[in-house]
C-alpha cells in the first residue's frame, strides 16, 4: 500500500505548486484572451463580441506607438545599465578589501526599500525647489522641471530603476563569482596579466550566462514598469512616460475598457514571450538542445 501511494508522491508534492499556477496564472491568462475579443467600452456588464475589434483599434492608435517608444527607451537606457555597472561592482566588491560586508549592504539597500517609498522620495527629490536643484543652483546652473519636462521625466523616472535594480543584479552576478577556478585567475597572474585583462579574458567570459540571464531579467522587469510611473508622473506629461503597462492600467481600472486593455496584455505577453525565445537561442541554445 505505501509503495502504491509512494509512486504517487512526487506529483503529490508538485500538487500545491500546480494549483498555484492554475489559479493565479492559467486561468486568468486564458481569461484576458477572451475578453480581448470583446467590447466593454460602452457597457461594463453587458460587453459586445467584437472578434479582432480591439487588436485593429491598437494598431491604429498613436499613443500606443507612443507608449511602445517610451517602454523601447526604457530598455534602451536602462538595460545595459543594468547589465554593466553591477558587474562592475560585483568585480570590484568580490576584491579582498576592508569592510565589503558594509559595501554590499549599501549597495544593496535600495533593493528592499519599498518601491513606492522610494519613488515619493525621488519625487520629492525632484521638485522645482527639491535638493537636486538645489545643488545645480549652487553650481549656477539653471533649476530643470525633471518630472513636468516632457524632454527630461522619462530619463528622471529611469534614474530610479537604476537606483533600485543595482544591489539586485550585482548579487547575481556576485553568486556566479564564485564559481569562476582561481586558478584561471592564478595563470593570469603568472602571465603578467593586469586587473583589467584578466577580467576581460576570465571572468566575462565565464559569466556569459549569468549576463544573458540578467539582460533577460532587466528587459522583461523594464517592459512591466508600473509603480514608479504611477506615483512620480501619472504617464504624464503630455504621455512622456506613459509605458505599455500604465497604459494598460489605465484603460483597465480608469477608463474600464476592459477588452481593449485585455488586446494590449496579450500584445505584452508576445512580446514578453519574444525576448525569452531571443534569450535561448542566441544564449543557450546548447543547454535546450533547440
Amino acid at each position: 500500500m505505501f509503495k502504491y501511494y509512494g509512486k504517487f508522491a512526487p506529483y503529490l508534492f508538485l500538487l500545491p505548486a500546480v494549483i498555484i499556477l492554475l489559479v493565479f496564472f492559467f486561468i486568468p491568462f486564458f481569461q484576458t484572451i477572451g475578453l480581448s475579443f470583446f467590447d466593454y467600452s460602452n457597457n461594463i456588464y453587458h460587453a459586445n463580441y467584437t472578434g479582432l475589434h480591439n487588436y485593429k483599434e491598437i494598431l491604429h492608435n498613436p499613443i500606443f506607438y507612443k507608449v511602445m517608444w517610451n517602454t523601447l527607451l526604457y530598455l534602451i537606457v536602462a538595460v545595459p545599465i543594468l547589465t554593466i555597472f553591477p558587474l562592475f561592482l560585483a568585480v570590484l566588491i568580490n576584491q579582498k578589501i576592508r569592510g565589503v560586508t558594509l559595501y554590499k549592504i549599501l549597495i544593496y539597500l535600495p533593493v528592499i526599500v519599498s518601491i513606492v517609498v522610494a519613488a515619493i522620495a525621488f519625487k520629492w527629490l525632484y521638485a522645482q525647489e527639491g535638493i537636486v536643484n538645489y545643488f545645480m543652483q549652487l553650481i549656477n546652473l539653471p533649476a530643470v522641471s525633471w518630472l513636468t519636462d516632457p524632454n527630461y521625466a522619462i530619463y528622471s523616472v529611469i534614474i530610479l530603476t537604476i537606483w533600485k535594480g543595482i544591489g539586485y543584479y550585482m548579487m547575481i552576478y556576485l553568486a556566479s563569482l564564485m564559481s569562476v577556478p582561481k586558478e584561471l585567475y592564478e595563470a593570469c597572474d603568472i602571465d603578467g596579466a593586469n586587473f583589467w585583462q584578466k577580467h576581460l579574458t576570465v571572468t566575462v567570459p565565464h559569466l556569459m550566462p549569468t549576463i544573458a540571464l540578467v539582460t533577460t531579467i532587466s528587459s522583461i522587469s523594464a517592459m512591466k514598469i508600473f509603480a514608479e510611473i504611477y506615483v512620480m508622473t501619472k504617464g504624464g506629461p503630455l504621455n512622456s512616460t506613459k509605458t505599455i503597462v500604465y497604459y494598460i492600467y489605465e484603460k483597465a481600472f480608469e477608463n474600464l475598457d476592459l477588452g481593449y486593455a485585455s488586446a494590449m496584455a496579450v500584445i505584452l505577453l508576445v512580446i514578453v514571450m519574444a525576448f525569452s525565445l531571443v534569450n535561448i537561442f542566441c544564449f543557450e541554445r546548447g543547454k535546450y538542445k533547440i
